[in-house]
C-alpha cells in the first residue's frame, strides 16, 4: 500500500489551511501553523482544521443553533447580502459550525473549499444543478449507488440532461461515450456494491482532454484511504451519513473542489435550501477526529472476513479489492492506503438462498446503511438497487444471489460466527 496519508499533507491542502489560519481567532495557533510552513499531517487536520474560536475561548467546537445573525448597521447588512463583505447572513447558507466542517473536509481532501448539504444525494443533485444546463450530458459508470442511477435517468432527464452509462473499468467506453455536449464524468471507486476499482488518473486524463469535469464519489474510502483530487479529480462528493459520521446517527453530504465550481454549488444551496444542519455538522466534526483510526479498523476486519468467505464452498464469489484475485487489487494498492470496509459476495443459489443467509443473522443488522460501527448486511437487488430495471441490474452485476456486507468494528470472530450461521442456513436448505 502507498503511504499517502502518513507523510505531510500535499501542497494541494495549502489554500485550505491558509484559510483556516486567517479565520482562526487564536493567535498562538496561527503562529504555530505558520512557523511550521503549514505541513500538517492528515490526523492533525482531522482534529484541528477549521477551528475558529469565539471570545469564550472554547476548546471543543461550538454548535451555532441560530437561523439568523445580527448586523452592526443597515450598511453592513446590505454589504453582507450583496457579497461585498464576508460574514454570516442566514443559516441556510452561512453557519459557523457548518463552515468548520466544510473547512475540515476540504483540508482532508486537499481541496480549496467545500460545500455541505443535507444528504449525500443532495450533494450529487446540487452539483448537477450548479454545473449543468438543459441539453448537456453526463457520462457515468454503471456501478453506482441505485439512487444515483435514478436521479440521473429519471429526474435530471425531466430537465433535458441526458446520461450515458459505461463499464467503470473500460476506458475506451468512457472515451467513446463523450459527445460535444458532455460536461461531467461521474464515478464511484470502489463501486457499490461490487467494489470495482477505477483508475482515477486515467479517467481524469480522458476528462481533461475533452474539457469535462471529473466527479468522484469517495464515500467508500473517505480521504483517510484515498484522495481523488491528488489523482486529477475536479470534484469529490461524500455522503457524510456513511463513514464521515461512522455511527449511523445523522444525514449529511458534502461537495469538495475548487472555488470556481463550489461557488456555483453554494449558490444552489442558498436558493434551494438543501442545507446541512449545525447539529449534524457538529456530529461529523467529532467523527472526523477518529476517521483514519476507524477506516483502518474497518479495513482490517473486512479483509479478514473476505478471506474467510472466499474459502467457504457455499459462496460462489467474493468481491473485495483486498483479495489478490480481485481484478482491481493492484490498482487499489496503488491509489488507496487500505481496502475499506465494504464487501459483497454471491451465494450459490438465487434470491431464496440469499435471503436465507441474511435471515440467519443474530448480530449483523439487516439495514441498507453502511459506514457504521455496527456491521450491516443487505440484499442489493431488492433494496439499494431495487428501483433499477432488470436490464440495468444485469448490466451492473446486481444479481439475485448477491449480498453486501459493510463490516463494522465488532470482534471479527463474532462477525464470522454470524456469517457461519448464514452458511449453515444454506447447507440446511
Amino acid at each position: 500500500m502507498n503511504d499517502q496519508n502518513d507523510g505531510d499533507v500535499k501542497s494541494s491542502s495549502k489554500n485550505a489551511i491558509e484559510s483556516i489560519v486567517e479565520n482562526s481567532m487564536d493567535s498562538d495557533k496561527k503562529d504555530f501553523i505558520e512557523d511550521h510552513e503549514l505541513n500538517l499531517g492528515l490526523d492533525t487536520l482531522a482534529v484541528r482544521a477549521g477551528i475558529s474560536r469565539t471570545s469564550e475561548g472554547e476548546h471543543c467546537e461550538p454548535i451555532f443553533t441560530t437561523s439568523s445573525y445580527v448586523f452592526d448597521s443597515a450598511e453592513q447588512a446590505a454589504a453582507r447580502f450583496a457579497g461585498d463583505e464576508d460574514g454570516n447572513v442566514y443559516s441556510r447558507y452561512t453557519n459557523p459550525t457548518v463552515r468548520t466542517f466544510e473547512d475540515r473536509i476540504a483540508a482532508l481532501e486537499g481541496a480549496e473549499t467545500a460545500v455541505a448539504t443535507s444528504s449525500g444525494m443532495a450533494a450529487i443533485l446540487t452539483t448537477c444543478m450548479a454545473l449543468l444546463e438543459s441539453g448537456e450530458h453526463i457520462v457515468c459508470s454503471r456501478s453506482v449507488f441505485g439512487t444515483t442511477d435514478v436521479l440521473f435517468t429519471k429526474y435530471l432527464k425531466k430537465f433535458g440532461i441526458s446520461v450515458s452509462f459505461v463499464t467503470l473499468t473500460d476506458y475506451d467506453q468512457w472515451q467513446a461515450a463523450i459527445t460535444d455536449k458532455t460536461k461531467l464524468l461521474f464515478l464511484e471507486t470502489p463501486s457499490n456494491p461490487l467494489c470495482e476499482v477505477a483508475d482515477i488518473e486515467r479517467v481524469s486524463a480522458i476528462a481533461k482532454s475533452n474539457d469535462c469535469l471529473l466527479v468522484v464519489d469517495n464515500c467508500f474510502c473517505t480521504p483517510a484511504l484515498q484522495r481523488p483530487i491528488e489523482m486529477g479529480a475536479d470534484i469529490v462528493i461524500h455522503s457524510a451519513t456513511k463513514y464521515l459520521d461512522g455511527q449511523g446517527r445523522c444525514l449529511g453530504g458534502v461537495v469538495v473542489g475548487r472555488h470556481q465550481e463550489m461557488d456555483e454549488v453554494l449558490a444552489v444551496i442558498r436558493t434551494c435550501g438543501a442545507t446541512l444542519s449545525p447539529f449534524n455538522a457538529w456530529i461529523f466534526l467529532k467523527s472526523l477526529e477518529t476517521l483514519r483510526i476507524r477506516m483502518q479498523a474497518h479495513s482490517c476486519n473486512a479483509l479478514e472476513l473476505a478471506w474467510w468467505l472466499n474459502e467457504q464452498p457455499e459462496i460462489e464469489k467474493v468481491f473485495y479489492a483486498g483479495l489478490p484475485t480481485h481484478e482491481g487489487h493492484v490498482l487499489a494498492r496503488k491509489q488507496q492506503s487500505a481496502f475499506g470496509g465494504v464487501l459483497s459476495f454471491r451465494v450459490k443459489g438465487d434470491r431464496d438462498e440469499a435471503w436465507r443467509f441474511i435471515n440467519a443473522m443474530k448480530i449483523l443488522s439487516v439495514t441498507a446503511n453502511l459506514g457504521d460501527t455496527k456491521t450491516t448486511i443487505v440484499h442489493p437487488a431488492t433494496t439499494t438497487h431495487s428501483r433499477l430495471s432488470d436490464e440495468a441490474k444485469q448490466q451492473a452485476g446486481i444479481t439475485e444471489n448477491l449480498i453486501r456486507i459493510a463490516v463494522g468494528l465488532e470482534d471479527i470472530k463474532d462477525i464470522m460466527a454470524d456469517c457461519q450461521r448464514g452458511i449453515a442456513a444454506l447447507s440446511a436448505g
